[in-house]
């Protein structure tokens, strides 16, 4: 049976995030993922996790400018001491929360860098990241996002990071996989789980095109599922979807697809 977890950063949002582990409880989530959690105290977030009795799976690593339209922290070889400035900040919200898993944002393109050496930098950094959280027993893992909704990201498919991590310096990073932004690039979700599965370490999901919850679009994600249960994937997927409602009139897919 699939392990679902809800993305803090998304759901429930009509409430502050200390107040969204408890919520998340209630609706019959074990586990729950926050993509940026450093505006809040980690002991307050710790403590609000552990009274709601759920499981801190993943946290992103502070990815600089990138979500304000900049070209972030993990591509930028101006950036690379801001990069490493990072990682003992995920560290500390990891250990405080839990949380076994971070994961880096790949970032944009810089203006006046090339996408050959982006992806060098991007890949010492991840490499320098897993060297970093491997003594922690915390896994690395990088995520390909769709270039619609963040033009200019320098990982945009499966195939793409597959291919960064080719690099023997990265073999133990992790492939996180949203099946949303797949579905945003045209890919064969079907196909890029079979080949891919022994590598994905996360899954995280939402309807498309609008990105909100299972049944608000066109993704069979129901016979995704499927093919997980099938393939004997072990993983959390993680629900990070904009519900189109209220949270708790969202998850009507919870049962039905569990």
């Amino acid at each position: 049976m699939l392990k679902f977890a809800a993305n803090l950063s998304l759901l429930f949002a009509e409430l502050p995030l200390p107040q969204r582990f408890a919520a998340a409880a209630a609706a019959g989530f074990p586990a729950v993922e926050i993509q940026f959690p450093y505006d809040y105290p980690a002991d307050v977030l710790a403590t609000a996790a552990q009274a709601a009795g759920v499981q801190v799976i993943l946290i992103n690593v502070p990815a600089g400018d990138l979500m304000q339209g900049g070209a972030g922290l993990a591509g930028h070889p101006a950036r690379v001491a801001e990069f490493a400035a990072a990682l003992p900040v995920a560290l500390a919200y990891a250990q405080a929360l839990g949380a076994r898993m971070v994961n880096v944002l790949p970032g944009r393109l810089p203006a006046g860098v090339s996408r050959a050496q982006a992806l060098v930098v991007l890949a010492a950094n991840l490499a320098r990241a897993a060297d970093y959280f491997r003594p922690f027993g915390i896994r690395v893992l990088c995520e390909p996002i769709n270039d619609l909704d963040m033009p200019g990201l320098l990982l945009r498919t499966a195939d793409e990071l597959a291919a960064l991590l080719a690099d023997g310096n990265c073999c133990d990073v992790g492939m996180q996989v949203d099946l949303y932004h797949m579905a945003r690039m045209q890919q064969d979700i079907p196909a890029l789980l079979r080949r891919y599965l022994p590598a994905i370490a996360h899954i995280q999901f939402a309807d498309a095109p609008g990105r909100g919850e299972p049944g608000s679009g066109a993704l069979p994600l129901a016979q995704y599922f499927a093919l997980l249960g099938e393939l004997g994937y072990t993983g959390w997927c993680a629900a990070e979807y904009r519900p189109t409602a209220r949270t708790q009139d969202t998850l009507h897919w919870l049962s039905e697809l569990a």
